[in-house]
């Protein structure tokens, strides 16, 4: 029975009106109930698109997006550089145009003859003074004048340079060791043949050099080395490259040694890990290893290293393992495998402490942007931006005038962005991107504002991430390592050519320097050779 029919059949009673107000509240409440359960419905499928919209955001930026993040920056070509090449092709073809409209002027009064104008940022850098220089001297013919043969007088000259190259040239030592004989004792006398890093075989430190760091520091696979020697009318087997790189590997060990030696005295470290595919032959097809790296801090005194360290998993053990015995300040990203080092504080492990990475979380945020124009999201970026600006002011600074510099400067902005995360922590869907975006910052605060509290240590992993990148863009061109041994061998010859990079050398020349003294080098003085600038 309906509301209508009940009151018809009511007389006029005093539990009447709390009747009527009884019915209509459970009506109201019966209403709000649907309206809640809607508007739940409403924020499920409002949170659920956000976050897939997040999801779609980061894999549009993996697979497009420029790599340093910036908000206004278009998505750029991945071929960019045919941009000035196609500029420079209509540049020749417009002034050829030009020229023959300027030689066609004198029989054709409608050609118009204009200057072809020079294109903007058309300027070139001075060519490096210590390159060699070969000499063309151009004088004229004849010296007079030919207007009014005059005889000419020289008041100068003009002088133009080229770059020029010559590609891998190849040439023969050829060693010539006088024998000598005494008739007294019936011997034989000769000037002995000095040791090499490959005793009685044709390489020499300067062919070593070039296989090493074109595979190491170029990423080009042997077979290409092959070709390239093939070329310069040299027969040099795949074979023959692959044993020379494992003789290099063994006889670089010692400064490798000495490497990690110097690097686990700093007090600070960058960590960061990329995956590698090795050959599996027992499966027939490639499985996945891991290259770990450990960057010393750029704010610290001594020359930057760089220590690359292969192992077969991605397991937090192998950067236990690593690390073992060393204590101070370890800057990651949040990778699990790195949380159970910073728990293992105590009589058993020495104290190693979590700092965070700046540029991870800002990377959330950026993201979340780039999905939704979250103005929450641009907020949170002009609140890092902040802490980006202070780094920028205190670059030149010594480490006492930057830890003043961070505390006055620094560490404000800090407590204002944290109160800001919190405030608008509480008005966030939970599982949302956005929410999601603010508990990673919130979650790591204490790793994250730790770098504030001194003047030495980072803001963000970008140095070690910057030297893994040449790395990750070699993978396309050797595709794998064919084993675990040779995934060691490339890491500790990576670490000593990575290291010279990052000191200013040129890592052939170093290494060629290397290679010629390492053979009757002492050990005692090993690190003398390691690749540091005035060693």
């Amino acid at each position: 029975m309906n509301l209508q029919e009940q009151l018809s059949q009511l007389t006029a009673t005093p539990g009447l009106p709390d009747w009527l107000v009884s019915s209509l509240k459970n009506i109201s409440d019966q209403v709000d109930a649907k309206e809640k359960l809607h508007q739940s419905k409403i924020t499920y499928q409002s949170v659920k698109i956000e976050k897939m919209a997040y999801e779609i955001a980061i894999l549009k930026r993996l697979k497009f997006a420029a790599s340093n993040e910036k908000l206004s920056l278009a998505i750029r070509d991945l071929f960019a550089e045919t941009y000035d090449a196609d500029l420079a092709a209509v540049d020749a073809e417009t002034a050829t145009q030009q020229e023959a409209a300027i030689q066609s002027s004198e029989t054709s009064p409608l050609a118009v003859a204009t200057a072809p104008k020079k294109r903007a940022n058309a300027g070139r850098a001075a060519l490096p003074a210590d390159l060699p220089r070969i000499e063309h001297h151009h004088e004229m013919k004849v010296c007079t004048c030919g207007a009014c043969q005059g005889e000419l007088q020289r008041i100068g000259e003009d002088v133009t340079e080229q770059l020029d190259v010559e590609p891998s040239k190849f040439f023969v030592h050829r060693h010539i060791r006088g024998k000598y004989a005494c008739r007294a004792c019936q011997t034989i006398h000769a000037e002995p043949v000095p040791p090499q890093i490959i005793d009685g075989g044709m390489t020499s430190p300067g062919l070593l050099s070039w296989i090493a760091v074109s595979k190491f520091v170029d990423h080009l696979p042997l077979y290409r080395l092959a070709t390239i020697a093939q070329r310069g009318g040299v027969t040099l087997s795949k074979s023959s490259l692959s044993a020379w790189v494992g003789e290099i590997g063994v006889a670089l060990q010692p400064l490798v040694d000495a490497l990690v030696l110097h690097q686990r005295r700093r007090r600070v470290l960058h960590a960061d890990e990329t995956p590698i595919r090795q050959l599996d032959p027992g499966r027939g097809e490639a499985k996945r290893a891991y290259l770990w790296a450990y960057r010393s801090n750029d704010l610290d005194t001594g020359p930057p290293i760089i220590v690359f360290d292969y192992q077969i998993s991605r397991s937090g053990q192998h950067a236990r393992t690593f690390l073992d015995g060393w204590s101070g300040h370890l800057l990651t990203d949040d990778y699990s495998g790195y949380k159970k080092m910073y728990q293992q504080l105590g009589a058993h492990m020495p104290a190693v402490e979590e700092l965070g990475c700046w540029a991870h979380a800002r990377r959330k945020f950026f993201d979340l942007h780039a999905a939704s124009q979250s103005a929450l999201a641009a907020q949170a970026l002009a609140h890092i931006a902040k802490l980006y600006k202070v780094e920028s002011q205190a670059k030149e600074m010594d480490v006492a005038q930057r830890q003043v510099h961070r505390a006055q400067y620094a560490m404000p902005a800090l407590a204002e962005f944290k109160s800001w995360l919190i405030k608008h922590r509480l008005t966030l869907a939970p599982g949302s991107a956005t929410c999601k975006a603010f508990d990673y910052t919130l979650k790591r605060w204490h790793a994250l504002d730790r770098y504030a509290t001194s003047g030495h240590l980072p803001i963000d992993n970008n140095p070690v991430e910057n030297s893994i990148r040449p790395i990750a863009i070699g993978k396309k061109n050797w595709l794998f390592t064919g084993s675990e041994r040779a995934g060691k061998r490339a890491a500790a010859i990576q670490s000593l050519l990575g290291t010279a990079k990052l000191n200013g050398l040129d890592p052939f020349d170093w290494l060629k320097d290397t290679l010629e003294k390492l053979p009757t080098w002492p050990n005692r003085r090993i690190d003398e050779l390691l690749p540091f600038k005035n060693n």
